[in-house]
């Protein structure tokens, strides 16, 4: 299972879809997969952009 990187440390490849998170110490939420393209956090499809900023990613995991 992959551990989760804070965005402060690491971004993810441009253009890779990879699981993420709000995390801030208290509650964890948004949780989803998304894309990072031009500093933008967008849906796998590529069709919007989300409004906020994840703390958190970790690569997907393989299904089997």
């Amino acid at each position: 299972m992959s551990e989760w990187i804070s965005v402060k440390d690491e971004l993810p490849e441009a253009g890779v879809s990879v699981m993420t998170k709000i995390d801030d110490g208290i509650t964890v939420r948004n949780e989803g997969e998304l894309k990072l393209v031009n500093n933008l956090w967008f849906l796998p499809n590529g069709s919007m952009y989300v409004y906020y900023k994840p703390t958190h990613w970790k690569a997907k995991e393989e299904r089997t």
